[in-house]
């Protein structure tokens, strides 16, 4: 008897601790490392990638991207984790869990999704390096993170943003876009 008690003992200590370990494996209670986002034009083509990792206490976002028009563009993250073409406009508004106003220069303060915009060379590529300290990767349990709600989008507009205009900045048509989701 005292064997067999032991036996059960063992076995639901055993399947307890796999219990556990499930939990602590479900990526819900782990933040977030790094993310790849494939972006993608209004056809559907690839036009590159932005590679987000958490950078103080917000996020860097690199972007490595071809195929797109020269000149400054806008680069935002967008509430909903949808990117349908032809406009992407399924991906509503700038990500802003904050309830701000538009624009880094805005005095009532800005959308969390708000970034610095970017370059494009002349033959159509851009390689940059941008910050956002108002998210974060997460566990997306955090009401900034990029993987509340079931995720966000990041955005390319077809020009800069003026950096106060609400609530987009002048920032044009949405024209490459990429899903942020577990």
């Amino acid at each position: 008897m005292k064997r067999l008690s032991l036996y059960l003992l063992i076995f639901v200590s055993f399947m307890l601790a796999l219990l556990l370990n499930g939990f602590a494996q479900d990526g819900k209670s782990k933040p977030v490392k790094k993310q790849t986002v494939e972006l993608k034009d209004a056809k559907g083509n690839n036009i590159g990638s932005a590679t987000i990792k958490p950078s103080g206490r917000g996020v860097e976002v690199k972007v490595d991207a071809k195929n797109l028009p020269p000149g400054d563009h806008a680069l935002h993250f967008h509430q909903n984790a949808k990117c349908d073409p032809p406009d992407f406009k399924s991906a509503g508004p700038h990500f802003n869990p904050d309830q701000k106003e538009h624009g880094l220069q805005n005095p009532k303060g800005h959308h969390n999704g708000d970034m610095a915009n970017f370059t494009v060379k002349p033959n159509g590529t851009a390689k940059a390096t941008i910050k956002d300290p108002d998210v974060v990767l997460g566990t997306g349990s955090e009401p900034n993170s990029l993987f509340a709600n079931g995720g966000t989008a990041l955005m390319i507009h077809a020009k800069a943003d003026d950096m106060k205009t609400d609530p987009a900045g002048n920032a044009g048509d949405r024209i490459a876009c990429g899903l942020i989701t577990k």
